[in-house]
């Protein structure tokens, strides 16, 4: 079986230089090996094409028969590393809590040991006729959640 970890080393080779980075390597138990790459302005094909045939050039089939996938982590997919969080400073995006709160808002920061939500709050201010929005800050640790992604918006 193909190791993980060797997959690993080759795409972090093929990325040295470049703006993409390594969102996760999946090797099933019939070595399906699948790797997903992001980048702040997005994936192309042609670079997938180029990093799989970079694997393959590294791997030998006659050693290990093997089926390989190379893509993008995918828009609309839960995050899974911190460098996504950090490409989406600004951006809206959806968090799960654990507790089963959904919640819509601004990614305002992240760091290694948390993020901040910007929500919008409607209040009542006293001695308003109405309820007004307000922005409030949430901090979260990413395991206070179950995920966090992208939210598409099409205004």
């Amino acid at each position: 079986m193909i190791e993980k970890k060797t997959v690993c080393q080759i795409v972090d080779e093929w990325l040295e230089g470049k703006d993409y980075f390594l969102v996760e390597v999946t090797i099933g138990p019939d070595d399906k090996i699948v790797v997903e790459i992001d980048h702040k302005e997005g994936v192309w094909i042609e670079d997938c094409v180029d990093l799989s045939r970079y694997i393959e050039s590294r791997l030998s089939r006659e050693q290990e028969d093997y089926e390989l996938e190379v893509g993008s982590a995918g828009i609309g997919q839960p995050f899974k590393v911190l460098q996504q969080y950090l490409i989406h400073v600004g951006e809206e995006v959806e968090v799960l809590t654990k507790d089963g709160r959904k919640l819509h808002g601004v990614l305002k920061e992240a760091d290694a040991e948390h993020f901040t939500l910007t929500i919008q709050k409607k209040v009542k201010e006293e001695g308003a006729k109405r309820p007004k929005m307000v922005d409030e800050d949430l901090a979260f640790s990413y395991d206070d959640i179950k995920y966090t992604k992208y939210v598409i918006s099409f205004k």
